[in-house]
């Protein structure tokens, strides 16, 4: 610590030596004092009084510099102990420090109840955003920041910017700070896929410590509308398309059972038919699952990555049958550093089956049909891959197009029955490349084939440059 300030000095050594050094003048004056012990006494006074007044400035300015030092550091008090303290300063430095401790164990307290806060937040299963008063996020626990993305203390990206301006919103957020109550309302996201949200808008009186006043929980009612859905759909689906084979089952089963219970011939016919009918139902109620479970899940994107490459080569060995049935060659490009990222390598054996599976039983027989997998930028020049199934068939008039991935939509009813088909495989590429985040593409031209195209995001292959 510095040389105490002369000035401060002086007046204290003033207010304390003053009284005493007016009396001793005055007995001079009055003669009542000799001249030389009154002044050695006066001076005695004045000296005294310097002393007494460097001792209290000096203990008052180390506690001072100690309670500066408390402030801007730790709130731990650390008396001064350079110099001996007077008892009334050691009585504040005392009290001062029990209330230093004091204010340090409320403000423990606080942090630990506002961590114990912000992890039951973050571990909520529902997401959550906190807004400031001008609408902006502040943050979003961790249940939010993996629907719309973002890191650190607020998820930021387009999405909640879409859902922030989605009018639904909106008006439950002017109404709660409107009117200082909780709104609900009702959301649909169309993008990336549609979701349906229930929202609560909770206005917050005071505000929060980082400033929030608008409390935000997002209840994702998706899966329990497609559940919904669901059976509304498998219903009057399963009795639309169960409705022909199981009255040709019905009528074989009684003509069996009547004109040609003894007729060897019509009954090796008939059961073959059966069989066939029967089959049809089986992959008609397997689609018809496999579809649902699809839409189930389609809000969740996947998680894990995918080779395409690996994954057309077993499609194509399980398909080995249905290629020698129809006498049909496969030419296959694949690129092997091709990896799909995220994805759900299973759903995408689905994809990579059903559109094989399509071009066979729809191209030409003894024909040919490519298939190539390479990597390919999609919109935003976004890495990823590129499935690409092309077949020689009659080709797709251009009217249908739009309508293919719609369920048991046919060009041609009557052909796609007879080829085994269901109607339901490309609405099952659709849904598991809208989950993947994908695009899919079809072009055609009657009397030309036809070209299905999948862009899925994946890791981005760098390639060797050409000397």
């Amino acid at each position: 610590m510095g040389p105490l300030p002369a000035g401060r000095l002086l007046g204290a050594a003033g207010l304390i030596g003053a009284v005493p050094a007016a009396v001793l003048l005055a007995l001079l004056a009055a003669g009542e004092l000799a001249a030389g012990p009154g002044l050695l006494a006066l001076l005695a006074c004045l000296l005294g009084a310097l002393l007494v007044a460097a001792l209290w400035i000096g203990n008052l300015a180390r506690l001072a510099e100690a309670l500066r030092r408390a402030a801007a550091e730790d709130g731990r008090l650390v008396p001064p102990s350079a110099t001996p303290l007077l008892p009334a300063v050691e009585e504040i430095v005392e009290a001062v420090a029990r209330l230093a401790r004091t204010l340090a164990e409320q403000g423990a307290l606080v942090g630990r109840l506002r961590a114990a806060d912000e992890a039951i937040v973050e571990s909520l299963p529902d997401p959550l955003l906190v807004l400031s008063p001008d609408r902006r996020p502040l943050r979003a626990n961790a249940a939010a920041r993996a629907i719309f993305g973002g890191d650190g203390a607020a998820a930021r990206g387009g999405d909640v910017a879409a859902l922030l301006r989605h009018p639904a919103l909106a008006s439950a957020v002017d109404r709660a700070l409107m009117e200082h109550r909780a709104q609900t309302c009702d959301l649909v996201l169309p993008v990336p896929v549609a979701r349906e949200i229930a929202a609560q808008v909770i206005p917050m009186e005071p505000a929060l410590a980082d400033g929030g006043r608008i409390v935000i929980v997002l209840g994702d009612r998706t899966r329990e509308r497609a559940l919904e859905r669901m059976r509304q759909d498998f219903v009057a689906n399963a009795s639309h398309e169960l409705r022909t084979p199981l009255a040709s089952l019905i009528g074989f089963i009684e003509t069996l059972r009547g004109p040609a219970e003894d007729d060897k011939a019509a009954r090796t016919r008939f059961l073959g038919i059966m069989a066939e009918q029967s089959e049809r139902m089986r992959r008609l109620i397997d689609d018809l699952l496999g579809l649902s479970r699809i839409e189930l899940t389609e809000h969740q994107p996947p998680t894990g990555k995918a080779r395409l490459a690996a994954v057309v080569r077993a499609e194509l060995e399980a398909l080995e049958p249905l290629l020698r049935a129809r006498r049909v060659t496969v030419v296959p490009r694949l690129e092997e550093e091709a990896v799909a990222l995220p994805a759900d390598a299973e759903q995408l054996g689905q994809v990579v089956r059903n559109l094989l599976e399509n071009a066979v039983r729809h191209g030409r027989e003894g024909g040919e049909v490519g298939v190539l997998v390479a990597a390919g930028e999609g919109a935003g020049r976004r890495p990823g891959v590129v499935l690409q199934v092309t077949d020689d068939g009659p080709g797709i008039p251009r009217e249908h197009i739009p309508r293919l991935t719609e369920r048991f939509y046919r060009v041609d009813k009557g052909r796609s029955r007879a080829a085994g088909g269901t109607g339901l495989g490309l609405a099952i590429v659709k849904h598991i490349v809208n989950r993947h985040r994908g695009q899919l593409l079809i072009e055609s031209e009657e009397g030309a084939g036809a070209r299905f195209r999948v862009w899925l995001p994946g890791e981005a292959v760098s390639r060797p440059t050409a000397a």
